[in-house]
């Protein structure tokens, strides 16, 4: 998935029924109504149930439907509360986590967004992506694709999305508490290289735009556009931020009047309207009033609306389409519930089931990994995930710091500790002592920033965070 949007173009078989049944009818001059909305979010959710495999899976080798978690979570439906036929132990978080948890996932090839891929899906299906196993942690691999080079892009440059998405999925994905787990410094650098990215139209496409006039002065693409928005947003930025809203303004521009829908650079679909959709909320715009209501009275809701088979609750991709698609489906339920490119997860109904599961210690001898930043207080982050076998349940700053100097991917994150063993206050990293006031400080999860000890506790899928200051 090494463009998110590219794959999801493609259509997949669906039973022929679903395309037999009617689509629902709106006035001719209205915005969709609270009751219109519940039942479109109802028959939705049995749509995207009705995509399960028998063995509980919605992900697999090529094409796969995880993203429907994030649409599950945005209706308010726990995913470990879908499972085939009454049988759950096969609910679709454990067959998820299991495959996770595999030596073999996600491919060969990984690229980026398959990791932030997984972790959208797995925060908005109750797993923590930092702990889905003893040896998977999806924010340290997320971390090793920082470019070193390019500080800010995550993946190569060339493809922006996957910086896109690294802002959407670390700034989305928090905490099982709500905190963010990665520090300011980087968030600030991701903001930066995606600010530099828009376009002079108020979007973005998936191509880098940065140093190029030629594509910043191209024209937007609604999809991105609404990825992007929603990735400033998660992190932090507020909706009246001018970028914010001159993407705003960009989607207001393509709106269709006659039907609500925006006009993508893919022609009018209900995917790219999702995703346009979802920016917007993810920024809390409401899609549905002011600059969204069009002259005859439509409004993006409605396009999507209007393009659900009821009562079974597939979405058609194209409005000429005669059946439904998955991923159309995924893209405009999580839209019309409001939500945005994930969700918290909800509260599960199934006897027993907790909101969130996570691995609780290391485990002795299995390989894993974590993530680490060093921020040297002068703007020199480095960011870097540190491959390690952990001895016990736990481990320590000190060991932590002492394998990122040989084992860190990008390498180059940590290449001297002082003191080199022990378990006192460390002194100075890659050189730069402590003076005075200014001293190496660490925080983990988000945590308040303390000083730094080599006997600090490091749990596990801990996100590290050191920084040199007062």
């Amino acid at each position: 998935m090494s463009r998110p949007r590219t794959s999801r173009r493609l259509a997949l078989a669906v039973p022929a029924a679903f395309g037999a049944l009617v689509l629902t009818a709106l006035p001719a001059v209205a915005t969709s109504s609270p009751a219109q909305i519940a039942t479109s979010k109802t028959n939705g959710v049995t749509y995207l149930k009705s995509l399960q495999a028998a063995d509980g899976s919605y992900a697999g080798s090529g094409l796969s439907n995880e993203w429907a978690f994030t649409a599950f979570a945005a209706t308010g439906t726990a995913v470990v509360d879908v499972y085939p036929g009454g049988d759950t132990t096969k609910n679709a978080r454990t067959v998820y986590r299991n495959l996770l948890s595999t030596a073999g996932w996600p491919q060969a090839s990984p690229v980026v967004t398959d990791y932030e891929r997984g972790a959208l899906n797995a925060y908005a299906a109750g797993i923590d992506p930092a702990r889905v196993s003893a040896s998977r942690n999806l924010i340290a691999h997320i971390y090793s694709y920082w470019q070193t080079a390019e500080a800010g892009y995550f993946g190569p440059s060339g493809n922006f999305n996957g910086t896109v998405f690294a802002a959407l999925s670390l700034g989305g994905a928090k905490t099982q508490g709500g905190a963010n787990r990665v520090p300011q410094a980087l968030t600030d650098t991701m903001v930066t290289r995606i600010r530099a990215n828009q376009h002079v139209d108020g979007g973005w496409t998936y191509q880098k735009g940065e140093g190029n006039p030629t594509v910043l002065n191209s024209a937007s693409d609604v999809d991105m556009t609404g990825a992007a928005m929603a990735a400033l947003c998660a992190s932090g930025v507020p909706n009246t931020d001018t970028d914010v809203v001159q993407a705003k303004n960009f989607l207001k521009s393509t709106l269709v009047s006659g039907s609500g829908a925006f006009n993508s650079l893919y022609g009018v679909n209900t995917s790219s309207n999702g995703w346009g959709v979802a920016g917007l909320n993810a920024c809390g715009f409401n899609p549905q009033t002011g600059d969204f209501l069009t002259g005859s009275g439509k409004t993006p809701i409605d396009f999507l609306i209007t393009n659900q088979y009821n009562p079974a609750g597939g979405f058609k991709y194209k409005p000429a389409d005669t059946t439904p698609t998955a991923y159309a489906s995924i893209d405009a339920l999580r839209a019309v519930a409001g939500g945005g490119f994930t969700s918290a997860p909800p509260v599960p109904v199934t006897a027993g089931a907790p909101q969130w599961v996570a691995q609780s210690t290391f485990t002795a001898g299995t390989a894993t990994k974590v993530a680490l930043t060093v921020d040297d207080g002068a703007g020199g982050l480095k960011v870097c995930s540190v491959s390690f076998t952990p001895t016990g349940t736990t481990t320590t700053l000190g060991d932590v710091l002492n394998a990122a100097i040989g084992s860190a991917a990008p390498s180059g994150c940590v290449t001297s500790v002082t003191p080199s063993s022990g378990t006192g206050t460390i002194t100075a990293v890659n050189g730069k002592a402590n003076s005075g006031s200014s001293t190496w400080k660490v925080s983990v999860d988000g945590s308040a920033f303390a000083g730094a000890a080599r006997n600090k506790v490091i749990n596990v899928g801990d996100t590290i965070a050191l920084r040199w200051g007062v």
